[in-house]
């Protein structure tokens, strides 16, 4: 690529995080399939932002992600920790002894789950479990795929997902997983539940030296990094692990951008007291604490508030999944993420993690929410102008943050993107002296349709927006969701329905708002009326009252960045 490619090193932190990583790495494969198979021509998106090349044993290249995952023990089920892409049987066999061989047959704790056998199958897995290497021509760019003809749609059910290692469809590297020994997945003991649990892995040098020696692996081969991107869930000891974490790459990468999702899963159980005030403490602690290492944060859910108080999951007009199941949610949340990322992974005039923070999180207000529109109800035949018409106001959009419902409120600063229309539809192709139906038919490119769209609903508001021809790729093992119709009868997911090639158009935007000053201000409220007494195993936990109070004085001093005089929120 001319001029390099700025690199991105994510990090994966929680088996929520796991989740919403697995579906975003299989629409990045996704999307490389169709970049690479001949079928289109390079894309929009540069993968080598996220990806790195790399040598087998045997001498041929590979291209993986360029990422370091953190979970618990019991997480993998029959994914290996040091993955199956670099493992070399025939070594193991030329070196093995050469005495007396007793075979012990050891039973698999467990079984490969039955969608990654047919899977793995489709993909040409040799007999023995090494996986067919892809080779890259020349060591440049993303591999050619070599799929079996006409394969058969894998999708997932509901019931044979168990962990998110179930349905990732990408090789790793062997040093991308790093297992956290001390902490069980699974089971009511040994459970990874608070902040100050989360902090303290990272104090301890065994795991710290070894997420340091990882970061410095990655980092290393890299020409032109521009930052860091980290998925970590923030309702359970991640949030501190996260928190830590951030605070190693402020430290050691002074410089670079640091890009934070906090992650939370579906809704809360009225019933789980405990696990509830838990939630509570760990989002807002990691939420503030994270701030304060990151060129900004944004929470990810598809709950209805962060707070104690239950709310019902967000809605989607076109779009109906079950909110109790993180394979759905997650996958939702995967394809924002793929959306409003596009800035700092574009091919051609890329606007850096710094940049966009500089645009979106000024004078402090370094929270911000992101919001969709899934799919995007473009019809085909249908121009940009007219669909945007339609579309109206905000009202179509859904809150991705669980912060409350923007409508109302000021917008500071916001970046949004659009995926997935036609070149040919960008702009209106009404005959020469029809009348103008708005000023977004006046517009001559794509891009001024989408500016002057954003102008209208959001004025004197600070933005910057992206329009890409590619859309989001939701191809197994992405849900099956129910897609309603939302213009005349005709299904917005239109685009390769029913073929391999699935994909759909989205809106998507990252803002500032003034809702946060409410948002905030309310779990500062809930705080206070805690009795943290009665949580004592929570400050046992590495958490002490102190910090506790030195919390509430942090979230009052972020809310008030949010503070607009006048405001709906006031």
């Amino acid at each position: 690529m001319a001029g390099g490619a700025r690199e991105v090193l994510t990090l994966q932190l929680g088996h929520f995080a796991g989740f919403v990583g697995a579906h975003w790495w299989n629409q990045q494969d996704a999307a490389l399939s169709r970049t690479t198979d001949g079928t289109e021509r390079p894309g929009e998106l540069c993968p080598d932002v996220l990806y790195r090349t790399g040598r087998t044993l045997h001498g041929q290249e590979t291209y993986t992600p360029r990422l370091i995952l953190m979970d618990l023990k019991g997480s993998l089920s029959s994914l290996k920790e040091e993955g199956g892409l670099y493992r070399d049987n025939q070594l193991d066999a030329a070196i093995a002894w050469q005495g007396k061989l007793t075979t012990h047959k050891e039973e698999e704790v467990y079984p490969k789950n039955p969608y990654l056998q047919d899977f793995r199958s489709a993909e040409g897995v040799l007999s023995n479990g090494v996986w067919r290497v892809k080779s890259i021509p020349n060591g440049k760019g993303p591999p050619p795929v070599t799929s079996a003809p006409n394969p058969k749609p894998l999708i997932p059910t509901a019931g044979s997902i168990r962990v998110w290692s179930d349905f990732l469809r990408v090789h790793l590297h062997p040093r991308s997983i790093c297992l956290i020994q001390k902490y069980n997945h699974d089971g009511e003991t040994e459970r990874l539940e608070a902040f100050g649990q989360g902090e303290s892995i990272l104090k301890e040098p065994r795991y710290l030296e070894e997420l340091e020696d990882r970061l410095h692996f990655y980092v290393e081969e890299c020409d032109y990094l521009q930052g860091f991107q980290i998925l970590c869930d923030l309702h359970d000891g991640f949030s501190g692990l996260g928190t830590k974490a951030a605070e190693l790459l402020q430290d050691e990468y002074s410089g670079r951008g640091v890009v934070t999702w906090g992650l939370l899963p579906g809704p809360c159980n009225p019933g789980e007291p405990q696990k509830n005030i838990y939630r509570l403490l760990n989002t807002v602690f990691g939420l503030v604490h994270l701030t304060a290492h990151s060129s900004f944060v944004c929470p990810l859910s598809l709950r209805g508030s962060l707070g104690l108080q239950p709310q019902p999951p967000v809605n989607f007009p076109s779009l109906h999944y079950d909110a109790s199941l993180p394979l759905h949610c997650s996958a939702i949340l995967a394809t924002a993420l793929d959306t409003v990322t596009v800035p700092y992974r574009l091919r051609s005039s890329p606007v850096s993690m710094s940049r966009l923070a500089d645009v979106l999180a000024s004078s402090g207000k370094k929270v911000v929410t992101a919001e969709a529109i899934v799919p995007f109800p473009w019809l085909p035949g249908q121009s940009l102008p007219d669909t945007l018409v339609q579309l109206g106001g905000t009202s179509q959009w859904t809150p991705l943050s669980a912060c409350g419902d923007p409508s109302g409120t000021r917008c500071f600063a916001q970046s949004v993107v659009l995926r997935g229309v036609d070149k040919a539809s960008h702009t209106s192709q009404l005959p020469p002296g029809t009348p103008l139906p708005s000023p977004l038919h006046a517009c001559t490119t794509g891009e001024e349709v989408l500016a002057q769209y954003l102008q209208e609903q959001q004025p004197r508001v600070l933005s910057s927006s992206h329009l890409l021809l590619a859309p989001c790729r939701v191809a197994p093992p992405y849900p099956h969701f129910s897609w309603s119709s939302c213009q005349q009868g005709v299904d917005p997911c239109y685009l390769h329905r029913g073929t391999a090639e699935q994909s759909i158009p989205v809106l998507g935007a990252l803002r500032s708002t003034s809702s946060l000053h409410q948002t905030l201000g309310g779990l500062a409220k809930e705080l206070t009326q805690l009795d943290l007494r009665r949580w004592a195993s929570f400050l046992d936990a590495g958490v002490e009252q102190d910090d506790v109070e030195e919390l509430l004085q942090e979230l009052h001093s972020l809310a008030q960045c949010y503070w607009e005089s006048g405001s709906l929120t006031d």
